[in-house]
């Protein structure tokens, strides 16, 4: 017997099937959720504590309640599946094996919201869970519990419609203000901010957008009541997480844990520790975009917000990355950069060149074609790019590449050569090069 709660993931054979649901409960927590008011359900998830699972780790409540109350102008609500994150494979778990939970999950969400549209935003190499998705979704239509036969079903003026959009094969799109262009037909650029989506979101009105994963768990959450999902795991970060689990592990896959748990156990126990019995070296836990712990670091973690932030890292999607003593460090890093660069949507300037530069540097390193001045300059560019960009692009790509560098140092510094083997030319007609100007020098 499982010793954790599962309440995304729960071990009932064929819960994908509406009936097995129904069985077991399933829709019961909408009803109940439609005998409080919209106000009521938002407190409900106050208390919980529930914080978004798509990285961010916003109050999800807090999110709610940023909704006008007002019904005189269209609301949306998006729910975000485009999971192109690396290393990060819950939310398909999600659509496969529980997906009328996802459904009533985003009903509880539109009604306490007052939304009669919604949209599963899902990443478009996602072709086999995007045809589960909608095989669930047109049952729950023909049973009606969703759309506007659902009125006479729950015996409620509320009724909402849900439609799933597939994504447009673009990392950049899992961003919530990129996600709603794309819905809209246009380029998946990532908006200023402010206006907010519940200002101005999906053609100019407001719009909420929460991860799958959030949103599968409002049903527990109305079910057993905030106060005792807020007991579930870390009290700053509470309920439970899919954890994805990949890299040189003996047993990866998707695990449902509550917060707060040991990465040690989740490695060695739940995963059957390091592969080959080789030992650990490093572990990115929460997606490729996250900062990496060192081993030591790893063996002391807990699994949440707060405590991750102590190694100056985050729990992100919950991709645990595990890595094992072999593992080329300048190579992971290289191919991190490789990724974000080629993800970038070019719109920032920072993002756009200081990825390439990244790139490029690395590139001259894992070559073994570096200075060591060139570990500074690597630093410099990851530093000028974070925080100075639209979106969290620039910022998922600079994070684990002043990660690596600061914690595995010594594998950078192995593979450059002294700067006084390599002089490049810093002057050009007597003015002081740039540094982008000296990483195209030295590409």
């Amino acid at each position: 017997m499982n010793k954790y709660p599962k309440l995304l993931l729960p071990d009932i054979p064929n819960l994908n099937n509406i009936e097995t649901y129904l069985t077991n409960g399933g829709f019961e927590a909408y009803r109940k959720a439609l005998t409080m008011t919209p106000d009521e359900v938002i407190s409900e998830v106050k208390k919980s504590g529930l914080r978004g699972r798509g990285g961010a780790c916003f109050p999800t409540g807090l999110k709610w309640s940023f909704m006008p109350k007002t019904n005189d102008v269209p609301k949306y609500l998006c729910v975000n599946g485009d999971e192109s994150e690396p290393g990060s494979f819950k939310d398909r778990q999600i659509f496969e094996f529980n997906p009328f939970q996802l459904i009533e999950g985003i009903l509880i969400a539109g009604y306490a919201m007052g939304i009669n549209t919604a949209y599963i935003y899902i990443r478009g190499e996602y072709h086999k869970w995007i045809n589960l998705m909608q095989s669930a979704l047109d049952i729950a239509y023909d049973k009606g519990f969703v759309g506007i036969k659902m009125k006479e079903t729950f015996g409620s003026d509320y009724w909402l419609n849900i439609y799933i959009h597939k994504g447009a094969g673009a990392y950049i799109c899992g961003e919530e203000t990129a996600l709603m262009s794309s819905i809209e037909g246009d380029r998946g650029y990532p908006r200023f901010k402010p206006p907010f989506p519940a200002q101005r979101g999906l053609w100019g009105y407001p719009t909420t957008i929460n991860n799958v994963e959030t949103i599968a768990a409002v049903p527990p959450i109305i079910n057993m009541g905030g106060d005792e999902y807020a007991k579930i795991g870390a009290p700053r970060h509470p309920g439970t997480l899919l954890f994805g689990v990949s890299g040189h592990i003996n047993k990866p896959g998707v695990y449902e844990l509550p917060t707060g748990v040991p990465l040690k156990e989740i490695i060695y126990e739940h995963c059957g520790g390091v592969w080959k019995n080789k030992a650990l070296k490093a572990v990115i836990p929460g997606g490729s975009s996250m900062p990496p712990l060192t081993a030591e670091e790893a063996e002391e973690a807990l699994m949440d917000e707060e405590s991750l932030q102590k190694y100056g890292t985050h729990i992100g999607t919950g991709g645990i990355i595990v890595m094992d003593e072999d593992t080329d460090i300048v190579k992971i890093t290289y191919r991190i950069a490789h990724f974000y660069h080629h993800e970038s949507c070019g719109q920032c300037t920072p993002c756009r060149e200081g990825c390439g530069w990244m790139e490029k540097v690395l590139k001259r390193i894992y070559e073994g074609n570096a200075t060591s001045k060139d570990l500074d300059l690597l630093y410099s560019v990851a530093s000028n790019i974070e925080g100075n960009t639209i979106c969290a692009l620039g910022d998922a790509a600079a994070w684990p590449v002043k990660g690596f560098l600061t914690k595995f140092r010594s594998e950078f510094e192995k593979r450059v050569k002294p700067a006084r083997d390599f002089v490049a030319p810093n002057i050009v007609h007597g003015k002081r090069r740039s540094a982008a100007s000296l990483v195209e020098h030295r590409s």
